[in-house]
């Protein structure tokens, strides 16, 4: 086992609720006299990614802005009122009562503490930490948790992984990082020496498991299998 594990929040730990799929964009939309195509949603977040994989990794709110304007308007959405619109998005997916724990999640993390293990949450996120694990009833599991908004940098930034393992007193060499992207999570845990694990929950294989495999980095389903690919 080592010593200190660090997950990553949206989408390893949690998952957003229907305000935040296609209908729920709709509906935001539908606020700023937008009309909006919630079946286009799923083509329009893919079309948006490589947008939160640019190569400045400081934190800036207007990324992710970008982002969800690139939605909305893969949706079909135009106008003066898209700025405002993708703003109050922005400002909502911080808001924990808009999301779901997986179901794993509470038992692994309390495997882990009880095991000795120091747990740490690292994310790419501007919601509040301490909201999110009183929300989630997480308190006194988590020993570090540092958001890229409050550090100022994002993964796979080097000094948001350090930042963590500072706090925890744990060596790179002792922790693993646990997250669902292979460049913000893995690249970014590897690159300052600690180990990684993804996780991927889609039915199909990774396409990149041999790469991953090469290098040590073991693809997970669900965080129930994460106490026995640590051990091992």
């Amino acid at each position: 086992m080592p010593r200190a594990v660090f997950f990553d929040v949206d989408f390893t730990l949690i998952y957003p609720g229907p305000r935040f799929g296609g209908d729920g964009y709709r509906d935001f939309c539908a606020g700023y006299g937008m009309e909006i195509d919630p079946n286009r949603f799923d083509r329009a977040v893919a079309s948006a990614a490589p947008l939160l994989d640019g190569p400045e990794d400081e934190y800036d709110a207007e990324i992710f802005v970008r982002y969800t304007k690139r939605i909305i308007e893969q949706m079909g959405g135009r106008g003066d009122r898209l700025d405002p619109c993708a703003r109050e998005i922005y400002t909502e997916w911080a808001r924990c009562h808009h999301f779901e724990l997986y179901h794993e999640v509470p038992e692994v993390l309390r495997d882990l503490a009880s095991a000795g293990v120091t747990i740490g949450l690292i994310s790419n996120t501007h919601r509040c930490l301490a909201a999110f694990q009183s929300h989630f009833e997480l308190q006194g599991l988590v020993a570090v948790a540092i958001s890229s908004s409050e550090h100022g940098y994002m993964k796979p930034h080097p000094s948001i992984f350090q930042a963590a393992l500072r706090a925890t007193g744990v060596a790179p060499t002792e922790a693993t990082m646990v997250g669902d992207n292979i460049r913000q999570d893995v690249e970014g845990a590897l690159g300052v020496g600690m180990s990684a694990v993804l996780l991927h929950r889609g039915a199909a294989p990774h396409p990149q498991m041999k790469e991953l495999a090469s290098r040590g980095v073991p693809i997970i389903r669900s965080l129930a299998e994460l106490p026995e690919c640590l051990a091992r």
